[in-house]
């Protein structure tokens, strides 16, 4: 007889958790009840354990609490055949995009999800939510994983977690991934992308074998700042910014396809930030697209002044990004030759 497959839902906070009590206040929701509260779970033919971290409002979330989040799938990782991670929405693709960069050999599905509506309000969008990020979790095939990677599961699309960006306050279709396409589409069936998932090498061939051990790059340096350029900005505003004490990175988001200012000041300014030792990367403004370095003379000076190329990553990709690879203690260099690759499928260069 096959075994259940077994997920852990870990619990950091967010709206998904609250349900309102007989006088109408919004309380927490008890994760543990799930299959009498949502009987459909019980036809998933799964075995479910929840993990209840002391929840916070996610404009509070910092680094050390995507460590503390990263620990928990690390210390239970042989343990569980997936986790589905609880979040609030306002700072997801940041922790998803975080975790993405921290785990190495990761090979089972952490399926991300959350909910505009809380779960104790009748039309609530985070039952649905929660129970199809079950099933992606669990999803196996020929004895594997669906989708072993971090993932992002909303409203009926399951995006790559270091794509994504909150794009609505009110819309249920809170989430979108403008540059790379869904991992997985959910309607009567769920259809998955295979094409767009990302498999370790070797992945399903006869003899392969899942990596044992999960690890933790659980290191970040927060002294990053993202500066979206704007007309007009002063020469005074840009070196009182790129002058901050003990900055190491910038975020640097640019018009157009990673277009800028020629001024000589504005590039003096950039130029004298990376001589001594800050990494700025360049992102665009645009909801999808690529900066394009060599596409337009104003691009090209600031290749020429030794700004990175950030391609089309998103910039909750690019901030955690850097964070984990400043906090590695790597060389200026090796930061720039880094973060011009694709690590995790974040970018499409």
């Amino acid at each position: 007889m096959n075994r259940k497959p077994s997920i852990l839902i870990i619990y950091t906070g967010g709206t998904i958790g609250m349900q309102r009590d007989e006088n109408g206040t919004l309380i927490p929701f008890d994760f543990n009840s799930i299959e009498r509260e949502f009987p459909a779970v019980r036809h998933l033919n799964v075995d479910i354990d929840v993990f209840k971290m002391p929840p916070i409002d996610s404009s509070n979330m910092k680094p050390e609490r995507w460590v503390e989040i990263a620990h928990v799938v690390r210390d239970n990782y042989a343990q569980y055949d997936g986790f589905v991670i609880l979040h609030g929405t306002d700072t997801m693709s940041y922790t998803a995009s975080a975790l993405s960069f921290m785990f190495e050999n990761l090979a089972k599905p952490v399926v991300f999800t959350g909910s505009q509506i809380p779960m104790g309000i009748m039309r609530t969008d985070g039952r649905e939510n929660l129970i199809t990020a079950i099933e992606i979790a669990s999803a196996q095939r020929d004895g594997l994983p669906i989708v072993p990677e971090v993932s992002l599961y909303f409203q009926n699309r399951l995006f790559r977690a270091n794509r994504t960006s909150k794009v609505s306050a009110e819309a249920l279709s809170a989430f979108d991934s403008r540059n790379y396409p869904p991992l997985a589409e959910v309607g009567v069936n769920i259809e998955y992308r295979v094409a767009n998932i990302h498999y370790p090498d070797g992945w399903g061939e006869q003899g392969y074998m899942m990596p044992a051990e999960l690890t933790v790059n659980e290191k970040f340096d927060t002294n990053v700042i993202v500066l979206k350029l704007f007309p007009g900005i002063s020469e005074m505003t840009l070196r009182s910014m790129l002058s901050v004490s003990g900055l190491r990175g910038v975020i640097f988001e640019t018009f157009g396809t990673g277009n800028a200012p020629t001024a000589e000041w504005f590039l003096n300014a950039l130029s004298d930030a990376i001589a001594r030792g800050i990494a700025i990367v360049n992102v665009t403004q645009c909801g999808e697209g690529a900066v394009d370095m060599e596409l337009y003379e104003t691009g090209l000076r600031l290749k020429n002044a030794g700004v990175i190329c950030g391609y089309d990553m998103t910039t909750e990709a690019a901030v955690t990004k850097l964070m984990s690879l400043l906090g590695l203690g790597l060389s200026q260099e090796e930061v720039s030759r880094m973060m011009a690759l694709s690590l995790r499928g974040e970018s499409g260069q």
